[in-house]
């Protein structure tokens, strides 16, 4: 789930939150990269779970209505149960596994917080994209995908009432919700009626070396502080430090480090990635700023032999 380049920008929201605190703990840093990687899962599980709310809910008005003489909105529907029966809706909702997930890590967010779930459930009921499913006699496993993926993406994802809960809850999501929202919708795509439990409950890294590869990266720009501004100012003399924004300052600092230290990454997937970071996280300016001057430390570090890379890719 977690990519490359999300870690990077996890191990800059570390040093930028350091430089904003004045504080010079390490370890607090180490703690703070770690508990943001692994928010990152919880904030996953909670989105998945608001699927499970709202087929509760859907179910609870379901039987309600059952037991009323006064018509509902559902009485216009062919077959009432359609949504509640939706297999995919059920196959994320009968999970054990996602279930004892949630329960391990005590999210009981909805639990606590029922009146998003009412938000969402009513859009649903109001959306062009559930009338018309609700609207046909049958459907197939394939149709009841579609309808999840499309509500997902249609009411779901671009929920404000949801960003700003979420916002409100930890700093790091408001930076975590596009790209988990952006990983639920893949996972939804390529679903099957047949794929086991454990679809849903995806690593959130792929292996341990990402994990020694944030901590490492964090480290060592942390540690190198002092000589990776050093390398900065020798490259802007046009610039005051001061007139350098702070994340780019960071993104730099933290790119020099990885030329310098990790030999098995290509020194062009390095200015590439940090690149296109600048170009979301800093000013409209800022990726032609940190090209350049990546560029002329690559011709300089290659020159003098301090850049050794080793392994494929590297032509």
């Amino acid at each position: 789930m977690l990519t490359r380049r999300h870690i990077r920008v996890k191990v800059m929201q570390c040093i930028y939150a350091l430089t904003q605190s004045k504080s010079d703990s390490l370890e607090g840093q180490q703690k703070f990269l770690k508990a943001s990687i692994d928010n990152m899962y919880s904030l996953y599980l909670l989105m998945l779970s608001l699927m499970i709310e709202i087929h509760k809910m859907a179910e609870d008005q379901l039987e309600r209505s059952s037991k009323k003489y006064i018509a509902v909105d559902t009485d216009n529907y062919p077959n009432k149960k359609k949504f509640v029966a939706n297999k995919l809706l059920q196959q994320i909702t009968e999970n054990r596994v996602l279930k004892n997930e949630l329960e391990a890590r005590k999210l009981k967010n909805w639990y606590l917080n029922e009146e998003y779930v009412k938000i969402l459930y009513k859009e649903i009921l109001n959306s062009d994209v559930y009338k018309a499913y609700m609207s046909a006699t049958t459907s197939t496993y394939n149709e009841d995908r579609k309808l999840i993926l499309e509500l997902f993406k249609t009411v779901i994802a671009p929920n404000d009432k949801i960003y700003e809960y979420f916002e409100d809850d930890k700093l790091t999501w408001v930076d975590d919700i596009p790209i988990v929202n952006t990983f639920i919708l893949k996972q939804l795509k390529k679903v099957k009626e047949d794929d086991s439990v454990s679809f849903f409950l995806p690593q959130l890294l792929k292996d341990d070396d990402d994990l020694e590869y944030a901590k490492k990266l964090l480290t060592k720009t942390l540690l190198n502080n002092e000589s990776l501004v050093k390398e900065i100012e020798g490259k802007t003399p046009n610039w005051d430090k001061d007139r350098i924004a702070d994340i780019d300052a960071i993104l730099l600092k933290m790119a020099i480090c990885e030329l310098l230290n990790f030999s098995s990454i290509p020194e062009r997937v390095t200015i590439n990635e940090y690149v296109e970071i600048s170009k979301e996280y800093s000013t409209p300016k800022s990726s032609i700023f940190i090209n350049g001057i990546l560029d002329n430390l690559v011709k300089e570090y290659k020159a003098d032999g301090k850049l050794k890379k080793i392994g494929r890719g590297l032509l």
